[in-house]
């Protein structure tokens, strides 16, 4: 099956560097400068579930694109989907299927009118992992799990075919009957964490360990469920018990990696994660609170960022 995997940042640069260790037909779609230091430095990832050195890996730019792929892994920012979806528009044909790993749910959206709801999977990642100044892929915990699944929760041929691709190639390859509930189990948690995190700029621990921020962690969770439930996907007590374990954990220095890009200066994924959040909620309610107050925030760093800024 040959994969094009759209970008090689932290998130593409390991999943693809995995399957490309393991001898997949593994192409990443970058820009001439990412080009240049792969065949450079090669893609190199740091990891304790085992190191990676692969020379030269495998490029192509976006006007070079000329065939279609079977699989395009889109591995991609939020505010980099529009751009993306204009550069892979030749390498998908007929029989693509396009698998993206973005947080929230506003990508199928977008990805379904762009090329057609029966050319997308749903799907997600869960790793901490970031690029060093050499462009090395560092992965920072042990968690590297791939879900992925027809959003109809059917075992298509389509997902057999996927399946095998992306098994034993050293990540955890997880195919899902129930893909669009494991997305929003996620993103619920997302939207809590990142905004918690980002309006009150601390971790976890810091912000139990002050008077009430374990209850606006808490109230901010039940905003999230409450849109989910709204949409028709409750989370299950088993999903929302270990999100208030985690996000109410004396001590923790777990933050959101969009508290991190804010604090850093760099784009961050507002409008994606909290702000499609919010405009989700019933209607018939009064907005939620909290989730409103963390979507000014945000807005509020984004007006006053410069663009020079970059990414």
């Amino acid at each position: 099956m040959r994969v094009l995997i759209v970008g090689a940042g932290a998130t593409g640069g390991y999943f693809g560097g995995r399957l490309l260790q393991h001898g997949r037909d593994v192409t990443f779609l970058v820009r001439k400068q990412r080009a240049a230091q792969l065949a450079r430095h090669g893609l190199v990832i740091r990891s304790a579930m085992g190191d990676v050195d692969l020379p030269a890996p495998p490029t192509v730019l976006a006007a070079d694109l000329r065939a279609p792929y079977e699989l395009i892994l889109l591995s991609c920012k939020a505010y980099g989907l529009e751009q993306a979806m204009i550069d892979i528009a030749p390498a998908v044909g007929p029989d693509t299927t396009i698998l993206p790993l973005l947080n929230g749910m506003r990508q199928l959206d977008l990805l379904d009118a762009r090329f057609g709801a029966n050319h997308v999977l749903g799907g997600q990642c869960v790793i901490a992992a970031t690029l060093d100044e050499q462009g090395g892929v560092q992965h920072l915990n042990q968690s590297h799990s791939l879900t992925f699944g027809e959003r109809t929760g059917e075992a298509s041929g389509r997902m057999q075919r996927i399946t095998s691709t992306l098994a034993d190639s050293d990540f955890d390859a997880r195919p899902s009957a129930a893909i669009l509930q494991d997305m929003w189990d996620k993103w619920i948690f997302l939207a809590s964490l990142a905004g918690i995190t980002c309006l009150l700029r601390g971790s976890v621990g810091s912000i139990a360990a002050a008077p009430g921020g374990s209850a606006a962690a808490l109230a901010l969770l039940e905003e999230c469920r409450a849109v989910a439930a709204h949409s028709g996907h409750a989370p299950g007590e088993a999903t929302l018990q270990r999100a208030r374990q985690v996000l109410t954990e004396a001590g923790s220095t777990l933050t959101a990696s969009m508290l991190r890009d804010l604090q850093q200066g760099h784009a961050i994924e507002a409008d994606h994660v909290i702000g499609d959040m919010l405009a989700r909620a019933d209607p018939q309610h009064a907005a939620p609170a909290l989730l409103s107050v963390v979507y000014a925030h945000l807005k509020i760093y984004e007006a006053g960022r410069s663009p020079a800024q970059g990414t």
